[in-house]
């Protein structure tokens, strides 16, 4: 039986974007995304979260970053041209996005977002994000990721 497609991986059809579309088991509650990378068998530095800031401007910001680094607040402030930048509370996650923690895409929020994928990306010849829903990614090349969500690439990771 085929997987349901999530939103993320119509709107890539949509838009003849190719991607491979992964799935994995979430039923012991394992939500990180180096245990999602390990299990979908990709190299952790491969596998890409996507978080969400609001900066000083109260502006909303993406940045897509390896699931084992951390966000580089200062970096990913001057990046974004804010004077500082911090996560979105886990609660405004939903309605500023439709999709939750654990789950969230840079490729569909319900509004396009100022995104920046960390520069690690830019030279992958293929990245793995999420498709939208907890247990589901989409791999796909970096330049149709930017591309397809308006992204530029920058220096917006540390270990």
């Amino acid at each position: 039986m085929a997987e349901e497609k999530t939103n993320v991986m119509r709107l890539l059809d949509q838009k003849k974007v190719p991607y491979t579309p992964h799935s994995y088991d979430i039923s012991d509650g394992a939500l990180d995304g180096v245990t999602a990378a390990a299990r979908l068998g990709i190299p952790p530095e491969t596998c890409f979260k996507t978080l969400v800031t609001v900066g000083a401007s109260k502006k909303n910001h993406v940045f897509v970053i390896p699931v084992e680094k951390e966000l580089d607040l200062k970096a990913a402030a001057k990046a974004a041209g804010e004077k500082s930048i911090e996560m979105l509370k886990q609660a405004q996650l939903f309605p500023l996005t439709g999709y939750i923690h654990g789950g969230c895409s840079p490729i569909g929020m319900k509004k396009r977002l100022p995104t920046l994928i960390d520069a690690s990306a830019e030279s992958l010849p293929e990245m793995t994000v999420s498709a939208g829903k907890i247990g589901r990614q989409v791999t796909l090349s970096p330049q149709d990721l930017a591309s397809f969500v308006g992204a530029a690439f920058a220096e917006v990771s540390k270990n």
